[in-house]
């Protein structure tokens, strides 16, 4: 007699799942994004592989006091800023998620990566949009030594994780995530079930055999990865390679790190010999004119487990328009609403006529609230035209009755800018140093008309 094989219909958007078609997905309410998953032959298959991977038969219950506490060993990637973002390296069996928009250097980076990595270990480069002579050629260009790295062209999920199973490399790469299938499932490439169901294999081999597995993935229109977002639950680590197309600057982010600090930051720059690191990120970013003009600031961010100066920069200027412009790149807009209006309340400072631009000079997007203390100075010194010293450095929190609030890290913000060269700073008081920083002198302020009067 024959078995009814079961199926399911998931969302091609959102990843829903439903056990009968129906023409709107009710969690994302698009039309006719449903397709069919057969579920027999998905769980079959599942079954029969984990008969075939190493110590998936093993499980046993442990105590958490029994459990060795000893440093997992990592593998270096022999560059430093790769191996910051990462919290120290690579661990066997975790999976990274690189993602990053067309041309930001992913490939390049994870290329140059294998190549120095597999003169001491196994690594199998696994393309799917690219053919071996495309990466063959890449690799010349570059003067990478190939002659230990291993190149497979598949899109196939079946075929790689039998390959992979004889080769048993230490490291694999798979660019990209996207444009592999398997052949239960009956959705296209690059759709939502097709990305999960992969992923999800390619994971679970991974684990089981202690591989360290890196997938590229695509973004979307507004800058997120692509795929069903439960891709970014299953990976250990999700970084984003970033930079535009007029900078040869890119940096390197992680969004999820199981295995070391979240929001990490590397800083990159593409040359023609491919991406090399940048030792002094804050050099970079601080590259000012002789003469400091009006609105610009130099603020100290933190940036995962390391301080980073940049450059702000706001103006001001006249509105002839009903509703002045507010236009923020690198921060958060509302934020800059916002702290507009405590300045009119508690400062006395009224620009709500005016039009107020602010730009965070490098590309580098500022998430932390230690930026908004030198927001306001910054629109301020704009405002009146009055150029603010160059040897000034400002950061901290401001809170919406007119407090200046204390930010973490504080000592190690005014260290960095002390070793920069900078002499002045203008600081939270909770946020005063322990012992007195050479050559620096800290003016420290609580409320927002302090900081007006240690400015004016």
């Amino acid at each position: 007699m024959a078995i009814k094989q079961k199926s399911a219909f998931v969302c091609n958007d959102c990843g829903a799942d439903y056990r009968k078609w129906q023409g709107q997905c009710s969690e994302c309410q698009e039309w006719n994004t449903l397709s069919e998953i057969r579920l027999g032959a998905t769980q079959r298959s599942i079954s029969s592989q984990r008969k075939g991977f190493a110590g998936a038969a093993d499980s046993e219950i442990v105590l958490l006091s029994d459990i060795d506490l000893d440093e997992i060993p990592r593998i270096t990637t022999g560059t430093s800023e790769l191996d910051l973002v990462l919290g120290g390296g690579l661990v066997p069996g975790s999976c990274i998620l690189l993602g990053g928009e067309p041309g930001a250097g992913k490939s390049t980076l994870l290329l140059q990566t294998l190549c120095k990595l597999a003169v001491s270990h196994s690594a199998l480069y696994v393309t799917g949009e690219e053919s071996p002579q495309q990466i063959a050629m890449r690799a010349a260009r570059l003067d990478l030594p190939a002659d230990k790295l291993q190149i497979m062209a598949e899109t196939s999920v079946e075929t790689l994780c039998a390959v992979v199973e004889r080769q048993r490399p230490a490291i694999l790469v798979v660019d990209s995530i996207q444009v592999m299938h398997l052949d239960d499932v009956s959705s296209a490439p690059g759709s939502v079930s097709q990305v999960r169901e992969s992923a999800s294999k390619l994971v679970r081999f991974a684990k089981q055999t202690g591989t360290v597995l890196i997938l590229v993935g695509h973004v979307t229109k507004d800058g997120s990865l692509a795929g069903p977002k439960v891709l970014e639950h299953m990976i250990d680590c999700s970084l984003m390679l970033e930079g535009s197309s007029d900078s040869h600057f890119r940096t390197l982010r992680s969004q999820k790190n199981r295995f070391g600090a979240v929001n990490e930051l590397g800083v990159f720059a593409m040359t023609d010999r491919g991406l090399k690191e940048v030792a002094n990120p804050s050099a970079i970013f601080l590259q000012r004119d002789s003469e400091v003009s009006s609105g610009s600031v130099v603020m100290s961010i933190w940036e995962g487990t390391r301080p980073l100066l940049v450059e702000l920069q706001a103006l001001v200027d006249d509105s002839h328009l009903g509703n002045p412009r507010r236009v923020t790149v690198g921060l958060d807009q509302n934020r800059l609403s916002m702290l507009l209006a405590v300045l009119h309340r508690h400062g006395g400072i009224m620009v709500g006529d005016q039009d107020v631009f602010v730009n965070v000079v490098g590309g580098v997007k500022v998430v932390e609230t230690s930026a908004d203390l030198a927001l306001i100075l910054s629109v301020i010194s704009s405002f009146r035209d009055q150029p603010l010293p160059s040897d000034l450095v400002v950061f901290g929190e401001v809170g919406l009755s007119g407090e200046i609030r204390p930010v973490a890290n504080g000592q190690e913000r005014l260290r960095e800018a002390a070793k920069h060269g900078f002499t002045r700073a203008i600081v939270p008081a909770a946020n005063a140093p322990k012992k007195p920083i050479a050559g620096m002198q800290v003016t420290l302020v609580r409320r927002i008309t302090e900081a007006l009067d240690a400015l004016l």
